[in-house]
């Protein structure tokens, strides 16, 4: 198996009269920002979240300013439960049903967590977002991105991450990873191999696309050299989005 990225363009998927995916803002511009974190499962994403959020609270780099970190599916009570129908595989879910689940969640999330966050200035940390469905249900279900790209924008009423850092790492890297992980694997991660070669391809196209909002990490090494890619990113876009403002001398 390789381990060649690649990347099949947002305009070669299976769909009728798709012009290139857009999910810039439509909202007004929050005081807060939206940092996500993604990946396939087995990338490491969730680890690296976890680290950079114990760095973000040790090193003291946010200030005063709130720090909130939340994921999907489940960011939400709601959310929680929707994350057990997509996730538990007790039942068998239709293409469709998974992205209108996904969709429902994501609704609750915004409206409950994420505009109330970031409107009051908060750094936001979210551990997947608008392009999982993207990826996943788009380039991995093959599903029309006319249609995700609608229920993205219905879902969050236009809201989009100020920066998305993709953990990008070989599938051979990623199922060796998750079958050293102790308990079953979930729904999607027992996927056929052919899936995640395809949502892979979709975090790719993404970046392609918009290299400055979605960032990608080379995640196949170890931690440490993983999370220097990731703290360098963030050093930046803080100093990028809160300049600390020049003393001047009297």
């Amino acid at each position: 198996m390789g381990t060649e990225t690649v990347v099949m363009g947002l305009d070669t998927m299976p769909r009728s009269g798709l012009s290139p995916l857009d999910l810039s803002p439509t909202v007004p511009t929050n005081p807060g920002r939206l940092v996500t974190f993604e990946g396939i499962d087995g990338a490491g994403k969730t680890t690296q979240l976890e680290q950079a959020v114990d760095w973000l609270k040790a090193s003291g780099i946010l200030g005063d300013r709130p720090l909130v970190v939340t994921r999907e599916p489940g960011g939400t009570a709601l959310g929680q439960q929707i994350r057990h129908l997509l996730l538990s595989g007790d039942w068998e879910v239709a293409d469709r049903t998974e992205l209108l689940l996904y969709a429902a969640d994501r609704a609750q999330h915004v409206a409950q967590v994420l505009q109330p966050a970031l409107a009051a200035g908060a750094l936001v940390v979210s551990d997947r977002f608008v392009d999982s469905t993207v990826a996943y249900q788009g380039f991995g279900r093959q599903q029309d991105l006319i249609l995700i790209e609608t229920l993205n924008r219905i879902a969050t009423a236009g809201l989009t991450s100020d920066l998305t850092l993709w953990f990008d790492a070989s599938i051979d890297c990623c199922l060796a990873r998750r079958a050293a992980r102790r308990g079953p694997a979930d729904r999607l991660e027992r996927s056929a191999i052919e899936f995640h070669e395809r949502v892979r391809s979709g975090f790719a196209a993404l970046a392609a696309q918009d290299p400055d909002r979605v960032v990608r990490i080379a995640a196949d090494g170890d931690l440490a050299a993983t999370f220097a890619q990731t703290q360098a990113v963030l050093t930046e876009r803080l100093a990028r989005w809160w300049p600390v403002p020049v003393q001047t001398a009297f």
